[in-house]
């Protein structure tokens, strides 16, 4: 069984749908038969290039006197599911970087753990994804050669593969992130209940 997980490590979202599939595998009987593949998916692909913005700066921008209001709700959800959100480190950058490097980590077959340090580092460290050194490190900790990592950021590698992850979810109907597709069949949208993805993953073994 193959899920293909559409995700932005930016999106707190996608580290709430991370968690809770992660939880529904532990449950599932046939989770060591499951292959889980990364896909890339910009929440904003116009952000400037090496630039960082406080999220809470970033979101009072878009949202206003709300923003605040809205990340502790997510923030009082994640916390429930595991995860600790400090969204006044957080920073808003364009992650093409990240997900070129998240491609690179899938060659060495170890793109879960790659997301799952960039997912942290960004909403609980409050790290630059956008800075090459930055990403070098934390790829270099789960398993990358930091000066790989460095020689492929320093060109275009992967850049292609990044935009043709995000036209590939728009062709299944994606607007948006987490979208999780099971074996081409099943499609589920946003980060739902892990009893939903149990559900899921054992209508989609049984057929």
């Amino acid at each position: 069984m193959k899920i293909e997980i559409w995700s932005d490590v930016v999106c707190p979202w996608c580290y709430i749908g991370k968690r809770r599939l992660e939880r529904a595998l532990g449950e599932f009987e046939h989770a060591g038969e499951v292959e889980i593949e990364w896909r890339s998916f910009q929440l904003n692909p116009d952000a400037p290039a090496g630039q960082a913005i406080p999220t809470l700066d970033y979101l009072a921008q878009r949202f206003g006197p709300e923003a605040k209001a809205m990340v502790a709700r997510v923030a009082d959800l994640a916390r429930a599911d595991g995860l600790e959100l400090n969204f006044d480190r957080a920073l808003t950058v364009n992650t093409l970087s990240a997900h070129r490097g998240i491609h690179l980590a899938t060659e060495r077959s170890v793109a879960s753990a790659a997301e799952e340090r960039l997912m942290r580092a960004h909403f609980t460290e409050g790290a630059d994804l956008s800075d090459p050194e930055v990403l070098a490190s934390l790829l270099g900790e789960v398993g990358l050669d930091p000066d790989h990592v460095r020689a492929v950021l320093d060109g275009t590698e992967y850049a292609d593969a990044v935009r043709a992850d995000a036209e590939e979810a728009q062709a299944l109907g994606a607007n948006g992130v987490p979208f999780f597709v099971i074996d081409r069949k099943y499609g589920i949208s946003g980060a739902q209940p892990a009893d939903v993805f149990l559900h899921a993953l054992r209508t989609a073994y049984a057929d």
